[in-house]
């Protein structure tokens, strides 16, 4: 199963030139043999996907005592304390105009109620994932929306805050989906960069996705030259057909 998960990650990562490594997160009511709870504090949960890099952990709840939007999200048991600052934070967004009471109902949440999230890295998952986080520039998802497309015969959509809730948006509706991000991620993720975004593929499709990210990623590379080639021919004053700038690229 690992050897599965590694030769699909090696694929990922190869194909759209990823700086990241791609993070399983896997929900379950048992904590997987080997794998040990998170240590120390996150001051979110969308940390342990930068985390996860380094190796698989599991948390609970505790482990998100510091980000009650995150426990919100994902359906965890909170704490007296984690409502307490649901409520806060809330009230805050309000004031700020930022969440209003008519968003709420479209913020995505996990529709089950898992004692335990794994993290890992991909390739090396302990646990069948059940949604894979990338890490991805522009270009990046030019490749993925076209993959998703074909997929699932429709474009990704692409969410805002709280980062997050694409976890439980591909989560509940089995699709992919892409993250914008959200100004508390942007700060507690060394990697979410001003030119990065997230874009999260449901487990149960990762093969299928793999498969048709590494064509449409070789289709995209042969295209960019050919429109390469077409650019500086138009430029230098020639009126070059189709079939003349497909010649040029294969000289």
């Amino acid at each position: 199963m690992n050897a599965d998960f590694a030769a699909i990650a090696n694929l990922l990562t190869t194909s759209l030139h990823l700086q990241q490594p791609p993070i399983a997160l896997s929900f379950s009511d048992s904590l997987p043999t080997g794998v040990p709870t998170h240590s120390g504090r996150a001051p979110a949960g969308c940390r342990f996907w930068e985390d996860a890099a380094a190796g698989a952990f599991a948390t609970t709840a505790a482990n998100h005592s510091s980000c009650a939007i995150g426990v919100y999200t994902h359906n965890l048991q909170p704490s007296p304390e984690q409502q307490t600052d649901l409520m806060d934070a809330l009230k805050v967004f309000a004031d700020l105009g930022y969440v209003t009471q008519e968003d709420l109902p479209l913020i995505p949440v996990l529709t089950s109620q898992p004692k335990y999230v794994v993290y890992s890295p991909l390739a090396r998952a302990p646990l069948s994932p059940d949604v894979v986080i990338l890490f991805v520039h522009a270009n990046q998802t030019l490749i993925l929306s076209e993959a998703t497309q074909q997929v699932e015969n429709q474009v990704p959509p692409a969410m805002g805050r709280p980062a997050c809730a694409v976890v439980p948006q591909v989560m509940n509706t089995g699709r992919a989906a892409l993250s914008l991000g959200c100004c508390g991620a942007r700060a507690y993720l060394d990697v979410f960069s001003d030119e990065v975004a997230v874009f999260a593929i449901p487990g149960a499709k990762l093969a299928e996705y793999a498969e048709r990210i590494a064509v449409l990623a070789r289709a995209n590379a042969v295209l960019t030259q050919f429109h390469g080639i077409r650019r500086q021919q138009i430029e230098a004053g020639q009126t070059p057909t189709v079939k003349d700038s497909l010649a040029a690229l294969g000289a």
